[in-house]
């Protein structure tokens, strides 16, 4: 698992998934700092320091982005993130509600580590977290 000092960014603009990611991530004791970022572009805003933004400083350990997101999409968020030398190593798993094959090859062809249709239930929610967990518990 990351240190409990590792930031980890959830950039999401649904204000329901972020309080259910919030509640999975007590369930499951994650201590980490949550940064929420409501679009990909205050998310690369957070992670460089501008417009504004204060930066994310040290890097969150983890990216978990959703693809369906306003001003910028999923997508063109990781094209401008792997593009940039000091971001271009941060973990990012997609956690996001498309199933569609042509996202998850456009979301793996920029690297991503996992990508994870979101649950529709609580429960199953929080298994999801639990495997994420236990996917850097083998790190």
């Amino acid at each position: 698992m990351l240190d409990s000092d590792v930031g980890i960014l959830l950039i999401e603009d649904d204000r329901v998934d972020i309080m259910t990611v919030q509640r999975a991530f007590r369930k499951n004791q994650v201590s980490n700092p949550l940064y929420i970022a409501r679009t990909g572009v205050d998310a690369l805003n957070m992670l460089k320091g501008e417009d504004g933004h204060e930066k994310i400083d040290p890097p969150p350990g983890l990216i978990l982005l959703d693809l369906n997101l306003p001003r910028m999409s999923g997508i063109e968020f990781l094209e401008n993130m792997r593009a940039d030398p000091e971001l271009q190593k941060i973990r990012i798993i997609v956690l996001t509600s498309s199933n569609e094959q042509r996202d998850r090859e456009a979301a793996f062809k920029y690297e991503v580590d996992d990508y994870i249709v979101k649950p529709h239930s609580f429960d199953e929610f929080n298994r999801v977290i639990a495997t994420v967990l236990a996917f850097w518990d083998s790190e």
